[in-house]
């Protein structure tokens, strides 16, 4: 399962701020019963890689839990999506979990799904979708599919380190490619200058669009919040090299998190429009399921002395809680200091120049790819391989 889960039930909190001891290069050290779970779990942490596979973790620190990956032949890649507060109705992940390791990252309770961990696992114990293209360019020869442009990397990162070596994004986009299919990428990932050779040509026919996260300009804060993800720098020189090279590039100001990154908004947009970006997005700190347990340790053991104030800011902005899934409120948050947010956005944005809210892209040009037919055995019996 790619989208998200419910949000609306109760966290399982068997000590919602238990102080594990901080992990050099990850987001939490905390590997966070989930919520299917009848016990909970410690952390564990050798430096042992999950059994099923091995990978060459190029941030291998001693006694840190290294990544692993297993490969899946997944039997889906595209889901529908049917959020009012999401603008794309189709997604594609090539990944499960995401070695970024963002605290905050509203995808971690999926990996309830695979019965593992959202803390600590989510970002060690990854799934890669081996076949992505090849079933991608299966969905997309279904005569009822509607070309709307599909969005790559809605819960987990399409550029995460592992897509250097696996290159199944890249499998991915070739695809979109070859069926002139539009498409949209949101990355904290510099390794999407790798494909620039298929986004170039792709965005000269208005069929793609690129969005990067930067949720804040201070590294130090920036390998804390989201410690494999790029640097704060390193995307904002990305934004330049896809805007120089025609790709429509927008910036997410995302998450907004009240007293840590919110008194950057201003400087974060100022610093897109100076890079190239067309258009400004943001969203409101999420905490759904294990989300909140795990945020609310990582402030105890990173900034204590305003953890609570904080949690008091977001409760807040979420009618009195800590989250609502509501739908028209879950990403922007409601009540007056919403409102506060907002309107910094929008006059940061007009000082900046950017009035637009990204590109209206192409599905006209799209061509499906021929229905799979069944091969038939010398016999005269039909076969069971497909031919694609």
């Amino acid at each position: 399962m790619d989208t998200p889960p419910p949000e609306d039930a109760a966290v399982p909190t068997p000590d919602d701020r238990r102080r594990a001891t901080p992990l050099k290069g990850r987001g939490t050290a905390t590997r966070l019963a989930h919520r299917f779970e009848s016990t909970a779990r410690e952390a564990d942490l050798d430096n042992t890689p999950p059994p099923e596979a091995a990978h060459d973790d190029e941030f291998a620190i001693e006694g840190v839990p290294v990544t692993g990956v297993v490969h899946e032949q997944a039997r889906s890649i595209l889901s529908r999506n049917d959020s009012p507060d999401i603008p794309f109705m189709w997604s594609v992940n090539p990944y499960r979990g995401c070695e970024h390791g963002c605290i905050y990252c509203y995808a971690r309770p999926t990996h309830s799904y695979l019965n593992l961990s959202p803390g600590l696992d989510f970002e060690t114990r990854l799934v890669a979708k081996v076949n992505a293209a090849e079933l991608l360019r299966k969905e997309l020869s279904r005569p009822s599919h509607e070309p709307s442009p599909i969005n790559i990397g809605s819960a987990t990162d399409a550029y995460q380190p592992i897509e250097r070596e696996l290159r199944i994004t890249r499998g991915v986009l070739e695809v979109l490619t070859e069926c002139q299919h539009p498409f949209t990428i949101v990355t904290k990932s510099s390794g999407i200058e790798r494909d620039l050779d298929l986004l170039a040509p792709a965005a000269q026919r208005r069929q793609t669009a690129v969005f990067i996260s930067i949720t804040t300009l201070d590294a130090s804060l920036s390998r804390k919040l989201e410690p494999r993800a790029a640097a704060p720098h390193r995307r904002l020189q990305t934004v330049r090299r896809l805007s120089e090279a025609g790709v429509p590039v927008g910036v997410n100001v995302a998450p907004i998190i009240p007293f840590l990154n919110e008194p950057e908004i201003e400087r974060i947009i100022a610093a897109a429009a100076e890079a190239g970006a067309r258009s400004i997005h943001y969203t409101i700190v999420r905490l759904p399921w294990e989300v909140n347990p795990l945020f609310q340790e990582w402030l105890s053991h990173h900034v204590p002395e305003r953890a609570d104030r904080i949690m008091a800011r977001i409760r807040d902005l979420r009618g009195g809680v800590d989250y609502r899934a509501e739908f028209g409120v879950r990403m922007k948050g409601q009540g007056i200091w919403a409102d506060l947010i907002r309107q910094r956005v929008q006059a940061a944005r007009q000082r900046a120049g950017i009035t637009g809210l990204g590109p209206v892209l192409d599905g006209g040009a799209f061509t499906p790819f021929p229905a799979p037919t069944r091969r038939r055995a010398a016999d005269g019996n039909e076969g069971q391989a497909e031919l694609f």
